[in-house]
C-alpha cells in the first residue's frame, strides 16, 4: 500500500510537499508523515475513540484523517499557513462526503502553535519537527499549564525527533520516555527514522 492508495481511501489530497522558503526560521516546511510510518506506529501504539489528538503543524490534515478513520478519535489540526489550512478544510469536506460520520470530531485551527489554547480534553500531541525548539518549549509549557488546571494523562508523540526536542523534554520537564517505535528498513540508515512517545510523569 502506498501514499496514493491511502489518499484515495480517505478521499483526501495530502501528497504534495511544501516548496520554496518560509519567512520565519522558527517554522519548518510542511512534509506529511509517510503512511507507511503511521502504519508502523499504530501497530505498537494505542489510540482509542476516547482520545483527543492534536497535530501541531498539521499541513493538509493527513494524520488527522488517518487517526479519525481508523480509531474514531477526536482530532485537532493546528496550522499557521492559510493555504494549507484551506486545503485541510477542503480535505475535511471530501473526507466527510465519503465517510459520512464523525463530523463533530474533526477540527482545524489556523493559528500559530504557541497561540493555540490547549483544550482540557486534549491528551495526545503530535510533532513532526514543525518548528524550532523555542516554539516547542512554548507549546509544551502551554500543555503543562493546561494539565495543572485539569489533571489528566498526556503523551507527546515525536516523529523524526529533533535532538533539541529530546534534550529539552528529558532535562527540563517531567516528561519521560514511554516507548520507541523504530521504522524497520529505515532506522538502519538514519537513526531519526523512529517515533518517540513521552508521557508526563
Amino acid at each position: 500500500m502506498n501514499e496514493k492508495y491511502f489518499d484515495a481511501l480517505l478521499n483526501i489530497k495530502t501528497r504534495e510537499e511544501q516548496k520554496g522558503f518560509l519567512k520565519s526560521m522558527h517554522y519548518h516546511r510542511y512534509e506529511p508523515t509517510p503512511y507507511q510510518a503511521l502504519d508502523t506506529l499504530f501497530e505498537d501504539y494505542v489510540i482509542t475513540s476516547n482520545d483527543r489528538v492534536v497535530d501541531f503543524g498539521c499541513g493538509k490534515g493527513r494524520l488527522n484523517f488517518y487517526i479519525h478513520h481508523f480509531f474514531h478519535a477526536t482530532v485537532v489540526g493546528i496550522e499557521m499557513n492559510e493555504q494549507f489550512f484551506r486545503d485541510a478544510m477542503s480535505n475535511r469536506e471530501s473526507y466527510l462526503k465519503k465517510h459520512h460520520r464523525g463530523k463533530e470530531k474533526i477540527h482545524f485551527h489556523c493559528c500559530l502553535a504557541e497561540d493555540y489554547e490547549i483544550d482540557s480534553l486534549d491528551n495526545r500531541f503530535y510533532f513532526f519537527n514543525p518548528f524550532s525548539v523555542q516554539i516547542f518549549m512554548k507549546v509544551v509549557h502551554n500543555i503543562l499549564q493546561s494539565v495543572e488546571k485539569v489533571q489528566r494523562r498526556v503523551e507527546l508523540i515525536l516523529y523524526y525527533p529533533a535532538n533539541e526536542y529530546v534534550y529539552f523534554l528529558e532535562n527540563q520537564t517531567a516528561f519521560t520516555l514511554k516507548q520507541e517505535v523504530p521504522l524497520p528498513g529505515l532506522i538502519e540508515r538514519n537513526f531519526n527514522e523512529r517515533f518517540l512517545i513521552y508521557e508526563l510523569d
